[in-house]
């Protein structure tokens, strides 16, 4: 396996193409309104201005092949990476150009033109059909315009994209490298999927058993402790014959939930499924709301959060762990009548990384909870990664890391 790390590199002189992840949220005016993403990438960008480099940053920003417009046409207006120049340029202290394509002619001759210590941003490579299709072609015209590749972009690494996989194959070993976010997150990954400290608790959450198969499958040959909340529990409690009213429930996968649940028994894994639930009369804001037993939760009545003893239960057995995995969050927490869940759970992560647990945050929606609770920087590591950490952690073999790995 090659040495896959940046300092590896020999930057000085060099103009270095670096694959980051911009795709962040703007509002109707093109502000940015969460710069999460750019803040990550900017050890990189940094560590290599500093080694005497020059930076080409390449970036995806939405679908815009998938949102033309009603002629056909795509919208650089609403998809362009122009409208990262300002605040990108502030964060580093240096002017940054842009490049009106990707690969294409104002792309090479303002990277021809690059000169030690400068910043060149090139425009959305989705903006080009050859990016998601992952081609050749498209992908040399961007190894063309840089002497060494860096990926830094996670959070597209489970994609065989242009400008994140087959880029990596025009250049030689010594000349490829993860940037400090990608290295970060696989580093951290790794602390969970091997060796981790014992015991070794999972809280799986978020609404369908069937978007965490894989992963529920994976853990079930590692975990001390399986904790499951979030929509996804009443298929489980369902399967084992209780009532849950008008909760979500997979029906195709109630003979899954059992199986699951009989693997963990032979395997002697504490299994957790939440005791009592907050029920409500409707899927809103301001309905009606009771605390029930989960298996017995009233017709015309679902529940959307873990109750008072199944937040005790779940923070007691998250209090004893050693090495903490977090992936889904344990009800609809966006309304707040059904946060609360979600809000202990990240307590009591917090509390048990306080106290030496190692804690790895992973996927979207618990993210955004542990983020939107002000404890992000209370676990040992949140992971900006989404899906893509989903399928690191579920075994796979990510194509944007195999590129530079081997």
């Amino acid at each position: 396996m090659a040495d896959a790390r940046i300092k590896k590199l020999d930057l000085k002189g060099k103009k270095v193409l670096v694959r980051v992840d911009f795709n962040v949220p703007l509002n109707s005016d093109h502000e940015i309104t969460d710069d999460t993403r750019i803040r990550g990438a900017l050890p990189t960008i940094q560590y290599i201005l500093e080694q005497g480099g020059s930076v080409i940053l390449m970036s995806h920003l939405g679908r815009p092949q998938k949102k033309r417009l009603a002629d056909g046409s795509i919208d650089v207006k609403k998809f362009s990476l122009e409208y990262v120049v300002d605040h990108l340029s502030t964060l580093l202290g240096v002017p940054v150009q842009f490049a009106s394509d990707s690969g294409g002619p104002d792309s090479k001759k303002k990277s021809e033109a690059l000169q030690e210590g400068e910043v060149l941003l090139l425009q959305n490579t989705r903006f080009e059909k050859g990016e998601e299709a992952g081609d050749e072609a498209f992908a040399q015209s961007l190894a063309d315009l840089a002497d060494v590749y860096v990926n830094d972009a996670f959070g597209t690494a489970h994609r065989a994209h242009a400008s994140t996989t087959i880029v990596a194959n025009y250049f030689d070993d010594d000349k490829k490298a993860f940037g400090f976010l990608i290295e970060s997150e696989i580093e951290n990954a790794n602390k969970v999927l091997h060796d981790p400290a014992r015991p070794l608790a999972a809280i799986v959450g978020g609404a369908k058993v069937s978007d965490k198969i894989l992963l529920l499958e994976k853990l079930l040959d590692s975990v001390n402790i399986l904790i499951i909340g979030g929509g996804m529990a009443y298929t489980f409690m369902k399967a084992r014959g209780g009532s849950v009213g008008n909760s979500l429930v997979e029906e195709d996968k109630l003979d899954l939930a059992l199986e699951l649940i009989k693997k963990a028994e032979d395997k002697g894994i504490q299994l957790l499924l939440p005791e009592d639930s907050v029920i409500a009369d409707n899927f809103a804001a301001d309905a009606n709301t009771q605390v029930s037993a989960s298996d017995q939760i009233p017709d015309g009545w679902m529940g959307l959060d873990i109750g008072p003893e199944a937040v005790s239960t779940f923070s007691k057995a998250i209090m004893g762990a050693k090495c903490i995995l977090w992936n889904g969050p344990m009800g609809v927490f966006e309304m707040d009548a059904f946060a609360n869940g979600t809000r202990s759970v990240a307590t009591a992560v917090a509390s048990a990384t306080d106290q030496g647990a190692f804690s790895l945050v992973g996927g979207g929606d618990s993210v955004a909870a542990v983020t939107q609770m002000g404890l992000a920087d209370n676990v040992s590591f949140v992971s900006t990664g989404g899906g893509a950490m989903l399928e690191y952690l579920e075994g796979k073999v990510l194509p944007g890391v195999k590129a530079i790995q081997g």
